[in-house]
């Protein structure tokens, strides 16, 4: 049971070491780079593509959702050519997944009461909170750098919705190429999520107006949404999204000239 439960949280317990070498490196080695002290403030906003991975599978294309909040950066050093900081933002983010719905021969499931094609969609809100390791090279300035970050991601349940046009007892399960239907009665079962995050982007610095960053990020949920022992229906239900975000930072405290 011990080795269960260290194998299930081992990924994000290795993100963890790596964020915390990463951090002690910038540390150790201020007296080799240039040493920086710059905080940054300011807000994001963007999309999320999410689908749910579920398994057994269900179909379904991308749930499209907002995401936007808080960004907040520390710049601790420049080493070498590499600017290296450390990110955090605090998002309000609409996840969930929207189900495709097809016969086997890929044409629209019809609804036998509503005479209607089925739709299914939910829509599960989230506080997230990612902390990320930050690199850019370019101008730090004024002009253009390319940046990746990465690292952990946490996420509180807020609430849930759904959006059909059908009523379960009254679902088409016959023409369905997919048939699996459970999720429809189950809520969201584990309200903490977590995983990793990625991303990479470019950033457009102006002085004395600020910054503005346009990044693509992957996240993998390492949790979640329902439980998955072996007595319960989902082995696996976790997050897997793309962000697409547009960030505007501006200096509150700055160490170069």
């Amino acid at each position: 049971m011990k080795h269960h439960v260290y194998s299930r949280f081992r990924p994000l317990l290795r993100s963890f070491a790596v964020l915390a070498v990463f951090t002690f490196s910038l540390a150790s080695q201020a007296q080799v780079g240039e040493h920086r002290s710059d905080f940054s403030l300011g807000f994001n906003g963007g999309i999320a593509f999410n689908k749910i991975g579920f398994q057994p599978t269900v179909s379904q294309v991308m749930h499209k959702g907002f995401s936007g909040g808080l960004s907040m950066r520390y710049v601790c050093e420049k080493y070498f050519k590499t600017i290296c900081s450390v990110m955090a933002e605090v998002n309000y983010t609409q996840l969930g997944w929207d189900e495709d719905i097809l016969t086997p021969q890929e044409q629209p499931v019809i609804n036998v009461v509503t005479g209607e094609a089925e739709r299914y969609k939910r829509t599960i809100s989230y506080v997230q909170v990612p902390l990320m390791a930050h690199l850019a090279w370019g101008k730090e300035e004024s002009g253009v750098q390319f940046f990746v970050q990465a690292g952990p991601q946490f996420g509180i349940y807020l609430s849930e919705s759904t959006a059909t046009n059908f009523e379960y007892d009254t679902r088409n399960i016959n023409d369905r190429s997919n048939k699996v239907s459970e999720q429809y009665l189950m809520p969201v079962e584990k309200k903490f999520d977590y995983g990793i995050a990625g991303g990479l982007g470019v950033e457009y610095s102006v002085r004395r107006v600020g910054h503005f960053l346009l990044e693509g990020r992957y996240y993998y949920g390492l949790g979640n949404i329902y439980d998955n022992t072996k007595r319960d229906y989902f082995g696996k239900s976790n997050h897997q999204t793309i962000f697409v975000k547009l960030t505007y930072l501006f200096d509150i405290t700055k160490t170069k000239n």
